[in-house]
């Protein structure tokens, strides 16, 4: 899967958002905020090809996760993307 182009992390007023970029992507009818977490984890794919075998090892990397939780995290939060329109 890949971050979806024209989709950008922001930082606005201290919450982590992800702003459209263009006006292709142009929806308000909903704002997609992200825990520190789910930010870094896009921040380090953002661009690039990843699947959440990616997410996982970024999080076992980053936090003190065992595997199983790892791997459950990265898959939720692949399929939270995927349905919320900013990766594909």
């Amino acid at each position: 899967m890949k971050t979806k182009k024209g989709f950008v992390l922001r930082n606005v007023c201290g919450e982590n958002i992800i702003v459209a970029e263009g006006k292709e992507n142009i929806d308000f009818t909903k704002i997609i905020s992200m825990n520190e977490t789910a930010a870094y984890l896009w921040k380090n794919v953002e661009g690039k090809e990843f699947d959440s075998d990616t997410l996982m090892s970024l999080l076992i990397n980053e936090y003190e996760v065992d595997d199983t939780t790892a791997n459950k995290d990265a898959k939720n939060i692949a399929k939270q993307w995927i349905e919320a329109g900013i990766a594909e």
